[in-house]
C-alpha cells in the first residue's frame, strides 16, 4: 500500500503551548512516544493526526485530543496532520469544516498539512478490492435488520451470512456494480471476512462499504458509494504515515478490527492505536449528536451559543486558548474514564483573565444617588486604580459627578445585622473617590425605591480619610452623565443536574435544562472606557467577574457576556486538599 511520506512526512508540527503548561507531569502516552523515540521504532520519527469527522462543531473534548496531538508531536519536532474523516456525506457540511480549521488555529496550533479522508477514496476502494481478491471481503445483501439478527449478542456467538460465500469473481461484479450507482441504498453492503464467532462484534464480519447515493460537500456526486469510518480511519492514518493513533477509550475495542486492517493491507511502517479516557464534564453533555440537538431545536442561540461546551462557544463566552489550554494540561491525559468538575475549567479561566483583562466599573442593576452637597456642575476625574494585585498596571482617569449610579444590591433600606453596604444613615467608600452617607430614600407611589440621597465628604478624596476613620465596604459606581449603557448576559450552567447523560427513566436530557442559564440585563450602565472596547475584548467588571464583548455588539450598543463570576470555588476546593 503506497504511503505518503514523500508529501507529508517533512512539515513540522508548529510551535504550540509548553505541553507541561499548568504543571503536568509526563502521562503515560508521552511515555510510550518517548520510549518509541529513544528505542528508534517507527525510524525514530513521530507523526500524529487530529482526525475531525465534519459532522458538527469542535467541543471542549476535542481541545483536550486537540492539545495532545499536537503537543506529542511538537516535543518530538514530528508532524501533526489535520485530517478531516469524511466518510458519511449526509451529516457533513463545508460550515463544520471550516469551524473546525477555525478553532484548531484559535487555540494557537498549526497543521502540518490539512487532507481528507475523501482524498484516498480510490485507493481505499482498490484496498477493498485487494481484500476481495484474497478472499477476505464479500458483498453481503442482508437487510439491515438480517443483518443485526446473524451478528448475534454479546453473549452469543454470530451466524455467517448466506451470502458469506460468493465466488470471488461475483464479489468484484457486485462491487465494481456498486460504485457504479446499479443499486438502491441498503441493497449491498461490503463486509470484511473475519470471525462470526469472535468475541469481539467489532470483528463480526464488520461492513466496510455502504450504498449512499448522497451528494459530499468535496467529492460531489463523484462517489454512491462511502467507506466505513472503521476501514478509512486506520488506512488513512497508514498512509499518511502517522506513528502514533491516539484516540478515546471507545475505540478500544476496534483497535483488533484497526490493526487487522493495517497488518493484512499495508507493507512497512505501520501505525500504532493509543487509548486515553475522554474529558467528561460535570453539568455538561459532550454528545456531538445531543448538541446538534439542542441547536436544532433552538434550545441554545446556536452551535457558538456561550452556554454551550463547543470551543466556539467557549470563545464567544470570553475564554481565552491559553486558559483552555492550561486546563487541559491540568488534568493530565489517563487511561481511566473520570468526570472533571466544571469549575477547574472555570478556575483556568479565572486566573488566565485576571492577569490579562483591564479592569472597568458597571453597574448591572442601577440605583440613582444624589449627593446633595456636591456641586451641580462639577465634573472632575478620579484615579482609580486598575489592578490592586498589580501595581504596574497603573490608573485611570473616571470622571465623578453630583449624580451617580451604585449597584442596587448595595443598598438595603432596612438592612439585618451583618450587611455593612449601604444603609440610611450608613457610610461607605465609593472605589478611589470618597466617603458618602446615605441621608434620604425616595420611592415612587408604589412604594418602590427610585433615588437616594446623600452627601459626600470632600476630605476622603481618593478613597481614604485623613482621620483614619475606617469603613467596611467599598462601592463601585458610575456616573450618571457619563454612563455608557450596555446589555449584560448573565451565563449560568445550562443543565440544573450534575449528570444529563444519566437521567431517571421516561425524562430525555433536555428535561434537565437549567431555565436560569441566561439573563438578560438591558439597562446595565458602564463606564466610558468601554465604548472604545472590541468585539471579544475581555474585561473585569469590578466586583462582579469577568466580561467579553459579544459579536452582537454593535456601535453605540454594546453587549458583554459573563464569562465566569469572581468566586473561584475550584481555588477553595484546591485549598483544602492541599
Amino acid at each position: 500500500m503506497k504511503t505518503m511520506a514523500d508529501d507529508h512526512a517533512g512539515t513540522a508540527a508548529a510551535p504550540g503551548p509548553t505541553p507541561g503548561e499548568g504543571g503536568a507531569s509526563l502521562d503515560f502516552i508521552r511515555a510510550i512516544v518517548a520510549e518509541d523515540a529513544a528505542t528508534g521504532r517507527h525510524h525514530g520519527r513521530v507523526a500524529t493526526r487530529f482526525p475531525p469527522e465534519p459532522n458538527g462543531y469542535l467541543h471542549i473534548g476535542h481541545a483536550k485530543s486537540i492539545c495532545l496531538n499536537f503537543g506529542v508531536a511538537e516535543e518530538h519536532a514530528g508532524t501533526c496532520n489535520l485530517r478531516f474523516d469524511d466518510t458519511n456525506p449526509t451529516k457533513e457540511d463545508v460550515e463544520y469544516v471550516d469551524a473546525i480549521k477555525e478553532d484548531v488555529a484559535w487555540l494557537g496550533f498549526r497543521w502540518s498539512a490539512e487532507l481528507y479522508a475523501s482524498d484516498y477514496f480510490e485507493r481505499l476502494y482498490q484496498s477493498a478490492v485487494d481484500l476481495i481478491k484474497r478472499g477476505k471481503a464479500y458483498v453481503d445483501s442482508l437487510n439491515p435488520d438480517e443483518m443485526r439478527t446473524y451478528r448475534g449478542t454479546l453473549t452469543e456467538p454470530g451466524r455467517n451470512s448466506p451470502y458469506r460465500d460468493r465466488p470471488v469473481a461475483e464479489n468484484l461484479d457486485l462491487f465494481a456494480r456498486m460504485r457504479a450507482g446499479e443499486f438502491p441504498d441498503g441493497a449491498h453492503v461490503l463486509r470484511a471476512k473475519i470471525d462470526m464467532a469472535s468475541p469481539n462484534v467489532n470483528m463480526r464480519d464488520p461492513t466496510l462499504y455502504r450504498i449512499r447515493h448522497a451528494s459530499h460537500h468535496r467529492t460531489g456526486d463523484a462517489w454512491c458509494i462511502y467507506p466505513m469510518y472503521d476501514f478509512a480511519h486506520p488506512l488513512s492514518d497508514a498512509l499518511e504515515r502517522i506513528t502514533h493513533s491516539l484516540c478515546t477509550l471507545e475505540y478500544e475495542d476496534h483497535r483488533p478490527l484497526y490493526d487487522w486492517l493495517v497488518n493484512t493491507l499495508v507493507d512497512g511502517d505501520r501505525p500504532q492505536q493509543i487509548e486515553f479516557a475522554r474529558l467528561n464534564l460535570n453539568y455538561t453533555v459532550m454528545s456531538k449528536r445531543k448538541l446538534l440537538q439542542l441547536v436544532q431545536q433552538k434550545h441554545v442561540s446556536g452551535w457558538n451559543d456561550p452556554r454551550m461546551p463547543t470551543i466556539s462557544g467557549l470563545r464567544r463566552r470570553g475564554y481565552t486558548p491559553e486558559s483552555i489550554r492550561d486546563f487541559c494540561a491540568r488534568i493530565g491525559v489517563a487511561k481511566k474514564e473520570n468526570v472533571i468538575d466544571v469549575a477547574q475549567l472555570e478556575h483556568s479561566v479565572r486566573e488566565d483573565l485576571n492577569r490579562r483583562a483591564p479592569r472597568v466599573m458597571a453597574v448591572l442593576r442601577p440605583l440613582k444617588i444624589v449627593l446633595t452637597n456636591y456641586p451641580e456642575d462639577r465634573v472632575e476625574e478620579v484615579d482609580v486604580i486598575n489592578n490592586p494585585e498589580d501595581p504596574s498596571a497603573g490608573t485611570r482617569k473616571v470622571p465623578f459627578a453630583r449624580v451617580l449610579y451604585i449597584e442596587r444590591d448595595d443598598f438595603m433600606e432596612n438592612p439585618p445585622k451583618k450587611f455593612f453596604r449601604l444603609s440610611p444613615g450608613a457610610e461607605v467608600r465609593l472605589r478611589c473617590a470618597y466617603f458618602i452617607t446615605c441621608t434620604d430614600v425616595v420611592k415612587g407611589d408604589g412604594g418602590e425605591i427610585v433615588e437616594l440621597r446623600g452627601t459626600y465628604d470632600p476630605a476622603t478624596r481618593g478613597g481614604d480619610a485623613p482621620d483614619g476613620r475606617r469603613v467596611k465596604a467599598t462601592l463601585h459606581w458610575v456616573s450618571v452623565a457619563h454612563a455608557v449603557p450596555v446589555e449584560v448576559r448573565l451565563y449560568d450552567r445550562l443543565f440544573s443536574i450534575e449528570d444529563p447523560e444519566n437521567v431517571p427513566e421516561g425524562r430525555t436530557f433536555i428535561d434537565t435544562l437549567n431555565p436560569r442559564s441566561l439573563e438578560v440585563i438591558g439597562a446595565a450602565q458602564a463606564e466610558p472606557a468601554v465604548a472604545a472596547l472590541d468585539v471579544e475584548a475581555r474585561v473585569q467588571f469590578e466586583r462582579l467577574g469577568y466580561f467579553c464583548v459579544d459579536s452582537d455588539s454593535r456601535k453605540g450598543a454594546l453587549v458583554f457576556n459573563r464569562t465566569v463570576s469572581l468566586r473561584d470555588a475550584w481555588a477553595k476546593i484546591s485549598q483544602k486538599t492541599r
